[in-house]
């Protein structure tokens, strides 16, 4: 099982283009492992196996899509057991201001009520990395930039060289 795994559902392919880019991030880091996969392959008993989450969808009236909405309803099943795990968010939108940061936080709060690690980012996209349509240059840094500080938050929490 890997480390990371980073958790997308995307109609048009940007957020599984931002999901590709965090992974990246991630696999810059040393001995941090990570796995992207979109949210109707992800078997819910995975998420007591990493170390790490990292999940994204595009930006539904200001939530996150139902189909990542369903994952977390799933999750209650393991609800106590991702305590100390790290978690991140990120999402794509039409609009600027379209609500991509309330779904964003959506996601995070399904995150802290798990128990979570989610660690916010002084400079840059805050909550997490939001494209407007297809991921451009900042979008795709901030995406690389995110699995770097979760693979690197992993590593200090979980004690890996």
């Amino acid at each position: 099982m890997p480390d990371v795994l980073i958790v997308y559902y995307s109609r048009t392919g940007h957020t599984k283009e931002m999901a590709e880019y965090i992974a990246e991030g991630v696999e810059q880091e040393r001995n941090v492992s990570c796995v992207v996969k979109e949210v109707s392959a992800v078997n819910i008993n995975e998420l007591l196996e990493i170390k790490g989450l990292i999940v994204g969808s595009p930006t539904y009236y200001g939530e996150a899509a139902s189909e990542i909405r369903a994952l977390f309803d799933d999750s209650i099943k393991h609800h106590g057991k991702l305590d100390g795990k790290v978690g991140a968010a990120f999402t794509s939108a039409a609009n600027v201001g379209g609500g991509n940061e309330t779904a964003i936080l959506s996601i995070i709060n399904s995150m802290l009520v798990h128990g979570m690690v989610v660690q916010g980012k002084p400079s840059g996209d805050h909550y997490g990395p939001v494209a407007i349509n297809a991921p451009d240059t900042r979008a795709k840094k901030q995406c690389i930039e995110q699995g770097q500080r979760v693979a690197q938050l992993v590593k200090q929490l979980f004690g890996k060289p």
